[in-house]
């Protein structure tokens, strides 16, 4: 079982069949919200026909004002049957109520058939009465008879206000209340009418609560999503990705983008997807990553050195955290090998997330795996220092069954192991180390040396199949910048999932050195093809012709040494003796 290692044409997204559609980019016009976003612009449409019978919706989504804005002037054109209600207020002949008249045209008239808040205060949403017994209108009075869209954000935390405004959107009416038990209204004011559609946005977690304090509702409520990624195969949704561009550059009057600045920008958002067939709808990403390049624009045109050039200072402003992780390791304070052999260690990758920090980064850890005469038990030790998520725990038990599995022992494993993250002091979690801390324990039961100068991502299951991870760009990239520093040695490279070959989208530095054959990447799909790649030798018997000695038979041997300890183990040359 042989990994076939990668061509550089596998790490970038292939856009030669694309390059008409990029030459005559500037006959595109600006798309819309329904063409992108077409199943949240149907239940939107299906929620302003609905008249009477659904007040509410939810949409998952951003909900920062840029989102709340799209959103309305995709629904304004929707609403040709606004109709406002209008009246007024008036005090009776004795002067202890206000009175409502709905054939007035004042204050408390509606004024759009459309608002929308990214937050809201109590008086400022339901109006407040002063202590002169003036009555101020609020945000529903000047909407009243339209739609309504809040974040949830800000209705989660002012539970009182959602709680009033959710009895009166369903009750239909508008009622004035005290704001809290120790201020009563000085003066009786009569409800009015209210005929409002509500749109609530927000994210899972938010909707999460609603869902749990008011099952009912949002179980009858219509429900949207704004996806926030496109699948790209083909001409027309790459065009259709191609005009979505084109409607934020003209929103933000921002440069043209030129035929070779189109390939550039893909790149970047198919990485920031993490899939090669995915495009981001996130607006608030794009609208940064063009302002980003509009800096480096050439006659109001942005082209592939203005997207290279943006992305390279973004990448230097940001470079402090990476580049003292990296000094760290280049001086010997973390230890990590890029050459050489040895039993029991390997180069594990990760991702890590610094708090308050933009940018993940990948570095490479040191695992290292020893395996001594005991009871079979398998230590983690993140797990007993209480360093070990659970994913990571979850990781390591699916990796010990395998080898249990694999080894078809008929008797108790006689040998324990020990497995760790060198010079790691904080938590450990998340299972994309799994499949090298196996190739480590492996390692260290058949006595065979690991090459230091390969690094290894990717999780396993009980069968010893490879499963994607994330972050394997990064993750790539962390491993080469540290070899490259040292020196290349043109047999440096990392394994990774099979899985993950349509997630690839590596800079070009790392493209540019597997172009040269300096660096090396190496997909596979089981344990069995890592571990032969790590420690050049076979792993099941079927792999060699003529020759039974492979990493399993040299582990069985070892434990059958170790179950007989009274049957001395002979030298090679003198096994034909017995």
């Amino acid at each position: 079982m042989i990994s076939q290692e990668l061509t550089w044409q596998g790490l970038t997204p292939d856009l030669m069949p694309y390059q008409a559609n990029f030459v005559s980019s500037d006959t595109l016009t600006p798309t819309t919200l329904s063409e992108i976003q077409p199943r949240l612009f149907d239940s939107i449409a299906r929620f302003i026909k609905e008249n009477a019978r659904t007040r509410f919706m939810f949409i998952k989504s951003d909900e920062s004002e840029g989102y709340l804005q799209t959103f309305a002037e995709a629904i304004s054109p929707l609403l040709t049957h606004f109709s406002p209600i209008n009246g007024d207020y008036q005090l009776t002949d004795n002067e202890q109520t206000f009175k409502w008249c709905s054939d007035l045209d004042g204050r408390f008239s509606s004024r759009t058939s459309i608002a929308y808040r990214h937050w809201i205060e109590p008086e400022q949403l339901f109006g407040y009465v002063t202590p002169s017994r003036q009555l101020i209108p609020g945000l529903l009075h000047h909407v009243n008879g339209g739609v309504l869209i809040l974040s949830a954000a800000a209705l989660v935390s002012q539970p009182l206000m959602w709680q009033r405004l959710q009895s009166m959107v369903a009750n239909r009416q508008l009622e004035w209340l005290p704001f809290s038990d120790t201020q009563p209204l000085p003066i009786e004011i009569e409800p009015q009418p209210l005929d409002l559609k509500l749109i609530i946005v927000g994210d899972r977690l938010e909707l999460e609560e609603f869902e749990y304090t008011h099952s009912n509702l949002f179980d009858n409520a219509l429900y949207g999503e704004y996806e926030p990624v496109m699948f790209f195969d083909d001409e027309e949704q790459l065009t259709l990705w191609m005009r979505y561009i084109k409607s934020i550059i003209v929103t933000n009057q921002l440069p043209e983008i030129s035929a070779d600045g189109w390939p550039a920008l893909i790149h970047q958002a198919t990485r920031f997807c993490e899939d090669k067939f995915n495009l981001p709808l996130d607006t608030h990403w794009i609208t940064r990553r063009l302002t980003d390049a509009s800096h480096y624009q050439t006659d109001n045109i942005m082209g592939h050195e203005a997207f290279t050039q943006a992305v390279e200072n973004r990448l230097w402003r940001h470079s402090f955290l990476s580049e003292r992780s990296q000094d760290d390791i280049l001086q010997e304070q973390v230890f990590i090998k890029t050459e050489g052999e040895v039993i029991g260690q390997i180069n594990g990758l990760s991702v890590l997330q610094y708090p308050g920090y933009p940018e993940a980064l990948g570095e490479p850890s040191r695992i290292t795996c020893v395996a001594h005469l005991g009871d079979g038990e398998f230590i983690d030790v993140e797990r007993k220092a209480e360093l070990g998520g659970n994913i990571h725990a979850k990781g390591m038990m699916i990796m010990q069954a395998y080898l249990n599995y694999e080894l078809k022992l008929e008797q108790p494993q006689p040998f324990s192991a020990s497995i760790v993250f060198e010079q790691s002091y904080g938590e450990v979690d998340g299972d994309s180390a799994s499949l090298a801390e196996l190739c480590a324990l492996i390692s260290a039961l058949a006595l065979q040396p690991i090459d230091q100068q390969i690094a290894v991502t990717g999780s396993v299951d009980q069968f010893g199949y490879v499963q994607p991870i994330g972050g394997v760009n990064e993750k790539i990239e962390g491993f080469y910048d540290i070899c490259a520093k040292r020196g290349l040695t043109g047999n440096q490279g990392v394994i990774i999932p099979m899985a993950n070959v349509r997630h690839l989208c590596t800079n070009e530095a790392v493209t540019n050195s597997v172009k040269e054959g300096q660096f090396h990447i190496w997909p596979v799909e089981h344990v069995a093809q890592a571990i032969t790649l790590l420690t050049r030798q076979p792993y099941f018997e079927q792999q060699v012709e003529g020759d039974n000695v492979h990493l399993l038979a040299l582990i069985q041997e070892r434990i059958n040494q170790a179950n007989s300890p009274e049957k001395p183990k002979l030298p090679w040359f003198l096994k034909w003796l017995g």
